[in-house]
């Protein structure tokens, strides 16, 4: 699937991950270090959107990787964008993992088990620097991304329009 009513869908599919990804990184953050959110339904929420953001991100980048192959001499920022997207896939892996550890921990408590008091606290570490991290890059691929298509188009407009 590479158009979708005449519009590249790496266009497309790029909102919901600018959505969901970070937004997944959060809910992983509050579950991790609150305790109450983590024993109710959120982290299910966040199990699922952990599952839609790992479904969707190769969509993306494979839609990217086709915009990109229809130019002939790309320009440096289009290449690091297309560089920095193809890392999301190992941060959308990261949030996976992590939301089926908050899942775990979350139906292990629910058992009445106890764990470790080591457990929450490294989970809690893992969560936060994985969902930082995966904001950090999130923020760096779209960045690139708005740059490739945004960079020069303002000052242009300003210019046609005698601004």
């Amino acid at each position: 699937m590479t158009v979708i009513n005449n519009l590249p869908a790496h266009v497309l599919f790029v909102h919901f991950i600018v959505v969901l990804l970070p937004l997944t990184a959060v809910l992983e953050i509050v579950c991790a270090v609150w305790p109450a959110a983590r024993r109710g339904h959120l982290v299910w929420l966040t199990l699922i959107s952990a599952v839609v953001v790992m479904v969707l991100t190769p969509i993306t980048i494979n839609a990217g990787q086709w915009l990109y192959n229809l130019r002939k001499n790309p320009d440096a920022i289009v290449r690091e964008h297309a560089d920095r997207g193809d890392t999301l896939l190992y941060f959308a892996i990261a949030l996976l993992v992590v939301a089926i550890i908050l899942t775990a921990v979350h139906v292990v408590e629910r058992r009445g088990a106890s764990l470790h008091a080591l457990v929450p606290i490294a989970v809690a570490v893992l969560t936060l620097v994985v969902g930082v991290a995966s904001l950090v890059q999130t923020y760096r691929v779209g960045d690139a991304g708005s740059q490739s298509v945004w960079g020069n188009e303002i000052a242009h407009l300003q210019k046609a329009s005698g601004s």
